[in-house]
């Protein structure tokens, strides 16, 4: 079995980004700029926000940090992300989730200029991604994507089944495999027969939340399995897969910790990047 290496897959492209921005500098005379607001202080989104700007800076980007408290106002959110909109130093801009619950995701991911999601949350990038046009990719079906296609670069055909159909993962992943010719079956909690289902399929992409769903039994001989699930158990971290079970029949497989993770970041890092590009146009 191949295990696949999210942290060495992640180094790679932070390199080719690295290059990327420098050429970019050399030819605008800047670099592409990344703005993230941070409200509150939960504990995990500072850590997420603290790699973030950490390899942000690795790669050469411009970043920047807006903190808030807890208590901040809604209005004072959007006056900012309003702002940031029409700064051209900005070219990605992204909210950390989740929110307070005064605060309305819907209408401060609605505020956010298309061109700038570099989370690509926004029904604009959401309807052209389903749509086969040019869109910022949420990052984690996009970090599941690369890592998948360096296992099996050609993807047509093959019969992939998404377990768990949430608008972060399941959805826009069904839709990168759906471009690459694949026979897409989006599953869920609620699924009849869900082993039933995995067993049919050449690539299982499991983001459901439910520790250790998907087991050894589930899954046929040459299967890529990617895990994305982050799960705190008495065990410690486990993902939505029995890791020692599906490894003895997978083809590929993503440890939990150190598979999809890294990769997410990556990717903000080139949805950064590649918005700057398209405002360049």
């Amino acid at each position: 079995m191949i295990l696949i290496d999210g942290k060495k897959e992640a180094e790679l492209l932070r390199q080719e980004l690295k290059k990327e921005v420098s050429d970019l500098k050399e030819k605008y005379n800047r670099v592409p700029g990344l703005t993230v607001i941070l409200i509150g202080d939960l504990a995990p989104s500072k850590i997420y926000v603290r790699n973030k700007e950490k390899f942000a800076n690795e790669v050469g980007l411009k970043s920047d940090i807006i903190r808030y408290s807890e208590s901040i106002e809604e209005k004072v959110v959007l006056d900012k992300i309003d702002e940031l909109n029409k700064n051209a130093t900005v070219s990605g801009i992204l909210v950390q989730l989740p929110l307070p619950k005064h605060i309305d995701k819907k209408k401060i991911i609605e505020a956010i200029n298309p061109l700038k999601d570099v989370d690509g949350f926004h029904p604009m990038n959401v309807g052209n991604l389903s749509s086969g046009y040019e869109s910022s990719i949420p990052c984690t079906p996009m970090g599941c994507y690369l890592l998948i296609k360096k296992i099996e670069p050609n993807l047509s055909g093959k019969k992939a089944v998404v377990v768990g159909r949430s608008n972060l993962n399941g959805k826009p992943m069904t839709q990168l495999l759906l471009k690459e010719n694949c026979t897409v079956t989006i599953t869920h909690s609620k699924t009849k027969d869900l082993k039933a289902e995995c067993l049919k399929a050449d690539i299982i992409v499991a983001a459901v939340g439910i520790p250790e769903l998907v087991k050894g039994d589930w899954v046929k001989k040459d299967t890529i399995v990617i895990d994305v699930g982050i799960n705190k158990t008495d065990k410690g971290i486990v993902g939505d897969v029995a890791f020692d079970e599906v490894s003895k029949n997978a083809k590929a497989l993503t440890p939990v910790p150190g598979g999809v993770g890294p990769m997410t970041i990556a990717c903000l890092l080139k949805n950064t990047i590649d918005c700057f590009k398209r405002s360049q146009i």
